[in-house]
């Protein structure tokens, strides 16, 4: 099955084009360390997923690229194109003369409207080129106008017009200090929206990525590229086609159909979070080996701590005991303990079907509604990812996001409970109704996540 993906504003272009440049190199690297064969059926997984092939014999993505500056989307196009690999198809974007200034309600209530037939037009006929449609991955910032606003307002679109189909929105969570001084509103105003209409939504912090860059790969003056980089191995990590059932004979069909079964048992709980490991600059790999049980064990307390990276995890949160007999609500759940709803983890590399992962079944670690066996799913293959002879990601429904999820509620709501700026707002049709009823919905979901 296809995955069309909707690149949304500034930000959604320069990653989505990253997305697939790192399929790409992954796909024609000659580092995937296992059959003849098995590479094949891999090869032909992924390009029947993310490209459709064309007289030219140059791959072309399944996308459409919308946004409100051209500026973006011509130097995505041209980069693209350059690379030879593959392209993107000049009729499948849409674009403007002037952007959305920041602002959501300008993307939401004025650009979405007046340009939705154009570009679901775009989107239909995308979709009518897959054989199989699995589904819609959009990419998009929270901070401003045209990711956020319009990307909502597209993404309700999608689901009248594919009630059927699967939605997966990528966000990009602002960075704390701020690029935007409304980026808190346009932040709330897009996830209450998104969780009306989405079924999952993926969440990169660019706090968190920009950690990684300094850390992990040693990067000193650290651009948007090289954070949206680390972005697109990561997604690549967990979307390029793997075996979904132990000892399965093909690759997986429906990958966001499988996500969304695997993760999302509830439609009150909607957000994921993403962490890969190992991560390394290229030059270090050739020095560096790795062993699964290592991988695994990083893997875990990088869950149960809350560690969005292997460096600096704490390594004294640990589950709460089942044993201990409850004095109040919650006696005994440590206080940085990260409670899981449902966890993915997705080994690529060798050996990797002897690879225990027990400790991931711990009921300990999960939400006492759910059974662990039901809350926990392993995909695998034998095919290694871009350069890393084994590596590990974890895709995780749990209270990861709480604490950035209630600063960035209670920071628009002290701007709200002043006023500021609401008149940039209620000039486009966005009222203070509609920011209560967001605030509402988002004071919802952190309550939700928290009990349980």
């Amino acid at each position: 099955m296809s995955i069309v993906t909707v690149q949304l504003g500034q930000c959604g272009n320069q990653i989505g084009r990253e997305v697939f440049n790192a399929i790409c190199s992954d796909v024609h690297g000659t580092h995937g360390l296992c059959s003849k064969k098995e590479n094949e059926s891999y090869r032909d997984a992924c390009k029947e997923r993310f490209f459709c092939e064309e007289e030219t014999e140059v791959p072309v993505a399944r996308a459409v690229l919308v946004d409100m500056e051209p500026k973006v989307i011509s130097q995505t196009l041209s980069m693209a194109a350059r690379s030879g690999y593959w392209k993107y198809d000049d009729r499948s974007r849409f674009c403007q003369k002037q952007g959305s200034g920041n602002n959501w309600a300008n993307g939401y209530s004025v650009h979405g409207p007046r340009h939705k037939e154009v570009i679901m037009n775009l989107v239909q006929k995308e979709a009518e080129k897959c054989d199989r449609l699995g589904g819609f991955f959009t990419i998009m910032s929270m901070a401003g106008g045209t990711g956020s606003g319009l990307g909502a307002f597209v993404t309700q679109c999608l689901r009248d017009a594919f009630p059927t189909s699967f939605i997966l929105n990528h966000v990009i969570w602002p960075y704390g200090t701020g690029e935007v001084i409304v980026q808190n509103y346009n932040s709330v105003l897009t996830l209450s929206h998104l969780y009306q209409s989405s079924d999952a939504i993926l969440v990169h912090e660019n706090d968190v990525i920009h950690k990684i860059c300094s850390q992990l790969m040693n990067i000193k003056q650290i651009s948007f590229r090289d954070v949206n980089q680390v972005i697109a191995h990561q997604l690549g990590s967990v979307f390029q086609p793997t075996y979904t059932a132990e000892g399965g004979l093909h690759y997986s069909r429906n990958p966001l159909g499988d996500l969304m079964e695997t993760l999302v048992p509830h439609p009150e709980f909607k957000m994921l979070g993403l962490r890969n490991i190992p991560q390394m600059p290229e030059n270090s790999l050739a020095y560096s080996t790795f062993s699964w049980p290592g991988l695994i064990k990083h893997l875990r307390q990088m869950l149960i701590a809350n560690a969005k990276m292997e460096e600096g995890i704490d390594w004294q949160v640990q589950p709460p005991s089942r044993l201990l007999p409850p004095l109040q609500p919650f006696p005994n759940r440590p206080l940085h303990f990260n409670t899981s709803i449902a966890n993915l983890v997705i080994l690529r590399g060798k050996d990797t079907h002897g690879v225990d992962l027990g400790s991931f079944q711990d009921p300990s670690l999960y939400t006492s509604w759910l059974n662990p066996r039901d809350a926990f799913n392993a995909w695998k293959t034998p095919r290694a990812f871009n350069k890393y002879e084994k590596s590990a990601s974890l895709v995780s429904n749990s209270q990861f996001l709480l604490k950035p999820l209630d600063n960035v509620v209670g920071k628009a709501w002290n701007m709200f409970a002043s006023k500021a700026y609401i008149h940039q707002y209620t000039k486009f049709g966005i009222e203070e109704e509609d920011f209560l009823d967001s605030f509402t919905a988002l004071e919802q979901v952190i309550s939700s996540y928290t009990i349980l």
